[in-house]
């Protein structure tokens, strides 16, 4: 019993795992977000561009059948606007990340005089083994 609790307690606490748990919940309040988005501001707009048309009150009847194109329409639009939002945030994201990994290239590209002369050691160096083997 003890064995399966560490196991238990290793996989949990694996950083992975964290992670994933992390995500999960952050995308479902970001889901919470878009979802007000498109349903508070996005789609009355739309309606007003429309004449006031609401998507889900969309439908026709085949016998005694009621087939809610609306609601399916809806459903795109909510998607399409998922994914983009999702988009922009993961490109504001790469963006910042992008900066972050050129700021630390930049710390990295200034040598200090040790490593320069190390440098310099080390290109002669290898000159020197070039010449040898011609």
């Amino acid at each position: 019993m003890l064995k399966e609790f560490k196991e238990f307690k290793e996989f949990a606490l694996r950083g992975n795992v964290l992670d994933l748990a992390v995500g999960v919940i952050i995308g479902a309040a970001f889901g919470k977000i878009v979802t007000s988005l498109v349903n508070d501001i996005i789609m009355p707009l739309i309606g007003l561009l429309l004449a006031g048309i609401d998507f889900k009150d969309l439908s026709f009847t085949v016998g005694k059948a009621t087939v809610l194109y609306g609601s399916f329409i809806q459903t795109i639009v909510d998607f399409l606007i998922v994914a983009f939002s999702i988009f922009l945030f993961v490109r504001f994201f790469n963006r910042f990340k992008r900066k972050e990994e050129e700021k630390v290239e930049e710390e990295m590209a200034v040598l200090s005089k040790e490593e320069e002369i190390l440098t310099e050691i080390r290109d002669l160096l290898k000159a020197e083994a070039v010449k040898e083997r011609s």
